[in-house]
């Protein structure tokens, strides 16, 4: 028979997983802290939108609250490094641990597999052009995209169309890396002037072997999950993963349970914590790995979550960057937000609560985002009459003016 556990243990277990059980720092965040968060979470997503602040920035300041955003920069962009860029959940940074263990997937795009059919099919039609560039970014690197542009030769030769899907073809098969970014474009050179000797060239783990890994990390970073859940993470494939998922329940490092409400088989991590309570309060960025899997956040937190960027304007229902906002153990609101750095104002555009929000909601809510204003460098918070949680955010944020963070 299967351990059956309560959807409230779950989210308590999942909660404590991704961090949310450990206290924040009581001073400014160091680089040590970062790390806890990267233990919990494996990866940071990286996404172009900076409506509020790159996405990669924003799970430490979660988990951490207000933290130098530096840290991260000199972490993945700079000497001695520590964090790479490369396809996991999606774009995301990684330690630079997990490069041995990505090379399963790149060994795999180098056969043109697992990546997209547009670029593969570029590659193959194009062998000497890519390779001419590797050899640019060999003798010139670190090199953007746009680098390239100058030596245009007649008939496009260097046109940005073509050097652009040789470059991401070349990143995806691990024949390049990114060595830093100049605004938020890359700029590549080879992995062995990037990644540090000693994991560049340790020696490189068996397919099988990479993949447990990854699933090891997975369920780490998720404490409780379905099948479906610990694939997404790194975007296995079933034929990939489940094999592996069946040899880390043989080997006693997950064990089959089931989870109140679920219809699927759930699989809980062998030492998981599971607390008895787990308190506080979280922005979440959209691509958070605590709510990433919507399917998973609806069956977790009854939270029906859906990303509306690229909905047109007059069918959004929430807003254009919408966050969820964690208090205790529940997701009670979601909210847009912007970053008017010109007027130095956080401006949330819509407010609304959850069913269940407490009463306290909005008084949370608005210490979290005096918190985000104040690590973005902003000097006012504002609200505009847009959901139901508007006007009492409002009210709350102009009855508790604190310094020069205002509502």
């Amino acid at each position: 028979m299967k351990e059956t556990l309560s959807l409230a243990a779950a989210r308590r277990i999942a909660l404590a997983a991704q961090g949310f059980a450990d206290s924040r720092p009581p001073r400014v965040a160091d680089f040590r802290a970062v790390r806890r968060v990267l233990r919990h979470t494996g990866l940071l997503q990286i996404d172009s939108v900076s409506a509020v602040v790159r996405a990669h920035y924003m799970p430490a300041f979660s988990r951490l609250g207000p933290y130098p955003m530096t840290l991260i920069d000199q972490a993945a962009w700079k000497r001695p490094r520590r964090l790479f860029e490369y396809w996991a959940h999606e774009a995301s940074l990684l330690p630079v641990e997990m490069w041995p263990f990505m090379q399963w997937r790149m060994e795999k795009a180098r056969r043109n597999q697992g990546i997209y059919k547009g670029l593969a099919e570029f590659a193959r039609q194009n062998r000497a052009y890519v390779e001419r560039i590797y050899q640019e970014v060999a003798a010139r690197g670190p090199i953007a995209a746009s680098d390239f542009e100058d030596q245009k030769g007649s008939g496009g030769w260097w046109g940005w169309s073509e050097v652009k899907h040789a470059l991401e073809w070349l990143f995806w098969v691990g024949h390049i890396t990114t060595a830093t970014r100049r605004g938020f474009e890359r700029c590549y050179d080879l992995p062995e002037r990037v990644i540090p000797a000693a994991i560049h060239g340790a020696p490189t783990p068996e397919p099988a072997e990479a993949i447990r890994h990854l699933l090891r990390v997975s369920a780490r970073g998720l404490g409780i999950a379905t099948a479906a859940d610990l694939r997404d993470y790194f975007r296995l494939s079933p034929k990939d993963a489940d094999p592996r998922l069946a040899e880390l329940v043989e080997a006693g490092e997950l064990h089959p349970v089931r989870v109140e409400g679920w219809s699927q088989k759930a699989f809980l991590t062998a030492g998981a914590r599971m607390p008895r309570r787990v308190a506080g309060q979280a922005l979440l960025a959209p691509f958070d790995p605590l709510v990433w899997e919507r399917s998973r956040t609806e069956r977790l937190f009854g939270f029906r979550y859906r990303i509306e960027i690229y909905t047109p304007a007059d069918k959004r229902v929430h807003g254009y960057y919408v966050l969820p906002f964690r208090l205790d153990e529940a997701i009670v609101a979601r909210l847009c937000v912007k970053a008017d750095r010109a007027a130095s104002t956080l401006r949330v555009n819509t407010a609304f609560a959850e069913p269940h929000a407490p009463a306290h909601t909005a008084e949370a809510l608005a210490g979290e985002l005096r918190n985000l204003a104040h690590w973005l460098g902003l000097e006012r918070v504002e609200t505009l009459a847009a959901g139901d949680l508007a006007a009492p955010l409002a009210d709350t944020l102009r009855r508790s003016q604190n310094g020069s963070i205002s509502g």
